[in-house]
C-alpha cells in the first residue's frame, strides 16, 4: 500500500456496528458534541484505549481497535497532535470533514484486536 499511512482507532461496540454496516470502508459521522475525529498513529495507544476506557465505559463493556490505511497526500493537511506521553498522538479531523476522509480511506477497515472489561 504505497503512498498510504497506516491508522488505528479505538471504538465501542456501537461505532463497530455502524463500520460493518457500512461494510467495513467507513467510519460513522460524529455524535452531537463530538467535533472532531481522531485517529490515532499507532496500535499502543488505540489498545489503551480500546482496553482501558471503551471495554470498561462502553455499554457492552467491549472495546475495539480498528486499522486502516489513509491516502498519505491527502493525510498531509492535518497536523499531528501529542495528547499525553510520546505515545499518545492523533491526528484532529473536524467532524464536518469526516465524509471527505473516508473517501480517502484506501482498502478495508480492519478489526485487530477485542477486549473485554472484567
Amino acid at each position: 500500500m504505497r503512498n498510504t499511512t497506516i491508522l488505528f482507532r479505538p471504538v465501542d461496540e456501537n461505532e463497530l456496528r455502524l463500520i460493518v454496516e457500512a461494510n467495513y470502508t467507513a467510519f460513522p459521522p460524529r455524535l452531537p458534541g463530538q467535533p472532531i475525529f481522531y485517529p490515532v498513529l499507532n496500535e499502543e495507544y488505540a489498545t489503551q484505549i480500546a482496553r482501558d476506557w471503551n471495554a470498561k465505559n462502553s455499554p457492552s463493556k467491549k472495546g475495539f481497535v480498528t486499522r486502516f490505511a489513509v491516502k498519505t497526500k491527502y493525510l498531509a493537511q492535518f497536523t499531528v497532535h501529542k495528547v499525553g506521553g510520546s505515545l499518545h498522538l492523533e491526528y484532529w479531523v473536524p467532524a464536518e470533514r469526516l465524509a471527505e476522509f473516508n473517501q480517502n480511506i484506501v482498502g478495508p477497515i480492519d478489526v485487530i484486536a477485542e477486549f473485554h472489561a472484567t
